[in-house]
């Protein structure tokens, strides 16, 4: 019967996620034994995301555009990537010819960047995605295969960081799904909060408690409290996993940059008296939640970047400072304009689904004024074409 073949497959579909839940929980329980009932929600965070074929983003592809749990700028389209591939073109002219793609996602990207990028004459020798998700390198292979399938050839995966570099690197909606440590400011002083075991009715659910916080998190905090005005009661995060990514890359990359996507603000904006609750967010079937201790491996759990942390991390590790600005910005910049009038000349027909994207990608009240581009770089001396107006490295 041609109609149960779909319902044996959402059934062991479904199967599936249940026992996946059920092994990821028992590893999460498992870890708060052995931290004597308690554990930080940095690491809850990362197991919940990435503990291996258990995590969000370690065990299936699905959760990626409109059918899945979110839609990222390069799901709408809307000349994002012919946008960022003007930039990308500059970059590779003034380095070297090579390209890399830290999280992926569904490929969408890389396959749009190589079409754009051909088109000005400008592939990268090598595009290599860095992603550690084999369903999503599935996914990714089959995006571009479908899409450009001439130039597959010139992509391929790695396993792990290169030891040198030189060439452009691109992160995408990234730094916002690295762990986080989650803090408390209270009369009694600064607190780490962390994920314990309740015992609730006939079974044991994830519940919050805090702990003070260890010294160097401590004295962090207290920094920010100084620096922002911040008066008790007041919850936000404090990102470390995010600055040593980017200084990792400042010890890889020879002549090159780092291209970086995402939302959030300066630290003067993050820590906001008030934002006493913090930016921790959860997305499942494109509804937003606060609630990342339900259904852990279920759902997305993100908190906004400190783009003050990441210009602080990237200069003291040796890395200048190229640009920041909003996504709205940096797009202009970039000639999403002129991007936009040829290709209501050449494709009337597509014209309104574009505009739509186009409109969510560069609106201050959609995607335009959160979403930031930051550059970091070594060996780059011109001014990059994203950031000759309305430049904002003055704000961090």
């Amino acid at each position: 019967m041609p109609t149960d073949r779909p319902l044996r497959s959402l059934a062991n579909e479904q199967a599936s996620d249940a026992l996946r839940a059920q092994q990821l929980r028992a590893l999460i329980d498992a870890e708060i034994d052995a931290g004597g009932g308690w554990l930080s929600f940095c690491r809850y965070m990362e197991l919940a995301l990435y503990a291996p074929g258990l995590g969000y983003y370690a065990a299936d592809d699905r959760q990626f555009g409109a059918g899945g749990d979110f839609v990222t700028a390069p799901e709408l389209g809307g000349g994002f990537a012919a946008a960022l591939a003007v930039q990308v073109a500059q970059l590779q002219a003034l380095s070297a010819p090579q390209l890399i793609e830290a999280g992926a996602g569904s490929g969408r990207l890389a396959a749009d960047l190589l079409v754009e990028l051909e088109a000005l004459g400008a592939l990268p020798e090598r595009y290599a995605i860095l992603d550690l998700s084999g369903s999503l390198r599935q996914r990714q292979q089959a995006t571009i295969a479908a899409r450009v399938p001439h130039l597959l050839e010139r992509v391929l995966w790695l396993d792990r960081l290169p030891e040198r570099f030189d060439g452009v690197v691109i992160g995408n909606e990234v730094l916002d799904a690295m762990p986080v440590h989650l803090l408390a400011w209270r009369d009694a002083g600064v607190f780490e909060r962390g994920v314990v075991r309740e015992r609730a009715a006939d079974a044991w659910t994830l519940g919050w408690a805090e702990r003070p916080a260890a010294p160097p998190l401590r004295q962090r905090a207290l920094a920010i409290a100084a620096d922002s005005g911040l008066t008790p009661p007041y919850i936000s995060e404090i990102a470390l996993a995010a600055p040593a990514w980017l200084a990792t890359w400042a010890g890889i990359i020879g002549r090159g940059a780092l291209l970086l996507l995402d939302y959030g603000f300066p630290q003067h904006e993050y820590y906001h008296p008030q934002r006493a609750t913090g930016t921790l967010m959860c997305h499942r079937r494109h509804l937003a939640s606060d609630t990342p201790l339900l259904d852990p491996g279920s759902q997305d759990i993100t908190a906004h970047v400190d783009f003050s942390a990441l210009a602080e991390a990237g200069c003291g590790a040796g890395l200048s400072l190229l640009g920041y600005a909003t996504q709205a910005a940096f797009l202009f910049n970039c000639g999403l304009t002129e991007i936009l009038a040829r290709a209501q000349t050449s494709n009337p027909a597509g014209w309104p689904a574009l505009a739509s994207a186009a409109q969510k990608l560069l609106s201050p009240a959609e995607m335009g004024e959160l979403f930031k581009v930051i550059a970091f770089g070594r060996g780059i001396d011109a001014r990059l074409l994203g950031f000759v107006r309305n430049e904002r490295s003055a704000t961090l």
